[in-house]
């Protein structure tokens, strides 16, 4: 299978599971059910994403600066810091770890 080819599958899979969402009922997603799982789904797909990217290199488990890097912007979190400033602890602390780390 070719770049194109895959490209091409990618965007109709993008489109039919647009159509689908959209030949959903109304009935159905006034559901609190499903209103509540479609409040859920986003975070547990950033909390999952995050996890993935910060914990995984391949197919191995690894621990390195990312992780201090994600400890850092959760304890400045937990001290309600401003977002951006959260984000730049992260980008310090996991710089500074891999500064050291040599």
């Amino acid at each position: 299978m070719n770049v194109w080819t895959a490209v091409v599958l990618t965007a109709l899979g993008c489109y039919a599971v647009k159509l689908a969402g959209l030949l959903v009922p109304a009935g159905v997603l006034e559901r609190p059910m499903v209103r509540r799982l479609a409040a859920l789904l986003p975070v547990a797909l950033l909390a999952a994403l995050t996890a993935q990217q910060t914990f995984a290199d391949g197919h191995a488990l690894v621990l390195d600066a990312r992780a201090a890097g994600l400890a850092a912007a959760a304890v400045a979190l937990l001290l309600r810091a401003p977002f951006l400033l959260v984000v730049g602890v992260a980008v310090v602390v996991t710089a500074g770890v891999r500064a050291l780390a040599g």
